[in-house]
This record gives C-alpha cells, sequence and structure tokens, in this order.
C-alpha cells in the first residue's frame, strides 16, 4: 500500500510559479512511476506530468510542456512538479498518483488527495 499527500497548492498571479510536493509513504519501493494530474470543474482529469520513479524519465502533457518540470527525490520519497509561467488555464486541483503494481503497469493505483491551484488572471 502507497499513501499519498500533496501540498504545496494556493493562489499565485498569472506567469507566477508554484512548487507542488508529493510525500509518499508505504510500500513505495516496487513503484514504478508517479504522476501528477489535474482537474478543474467540469472538466475530465488531465495527465500533466509522470516520472519513472528509479529511471528519473520524464513525460509531460502537451499543454504543460516547458513550463512543468516533474522530478522526484527517491531517498526522501517525495514528487515534485514545479509549474512556471503559470497561465490560468492550469487552475484546477493537483493530484499525485503511484504507478504500482497493483493492478499492473500503466494503472495507477494510489492517489493523493489533491492540492487546489489557482491562477488569478
Amino acid at each position: 500500500q502507497v499513501q499519498l499527500v500533496e501540498s504545496g497548492g494556493g493562489l499565485v498571479q498569472t506567469g507566477g510559479s508554484l512548487r507542488l510536493s508529493c510525500a509518499a509513504s508505504g510500500r513505495t519501493v516496487s513503484t514504478y512511476t508517479m504522476g501528477w494530474f489535474r482537474q478543474a470543474p467540469g472538466k475530465e482529469r488531465e495527465f500533466v506530468a509522470a516520472i519513472g520513479w528509479s529511471s528519473g524519465r520524464t513525460y509531460y502533457g502537451d499543454s504543460v510542456k516547458g513550463r512543468f518540470t516533474i522530478s522526484r527525490d527517491n531517498a526522501k520519497n517525495t514528487l515534485y512538479l514545479q509549474m512556471n509561467s503559470l497561465k490560468p488555464e492550469d487552475t484546477a486541483v493537483y493530484y499525485c498518483a503511484a504507478d504500482t503494481p497493483v493492478r499492473g503497469i500503466g494503472t495507477y493505483d494510489y492517489w493523493g488527495q489533491g492540492t487546489q491551484v489557482t491562477v488569478s488572471s
């Protein structure tokens, strides 16, 4: 089992920056990938970024590519999302998630509670 807790959300002006953190606990040793997703009111959940826990290989959604950077500290079991050049369209609840062997690779089995990011225009 993996427990995930996001933090770092808040209110920021357009063009500003914010850094989200996701603290993981439990059986994290076998985690394949960790990722960030977001969901705005009335919209479907959207993939933001992911990182291979061991490899460090990163993946980004088209809407955030070049602006957001995902990283992780394996020793601290912590996932980060550095968000720069924020736009009002980035306003959403941001969730971290873990892809583990529970349901196979490619499926995110554990999710955090979410942290609100609001970008003012």
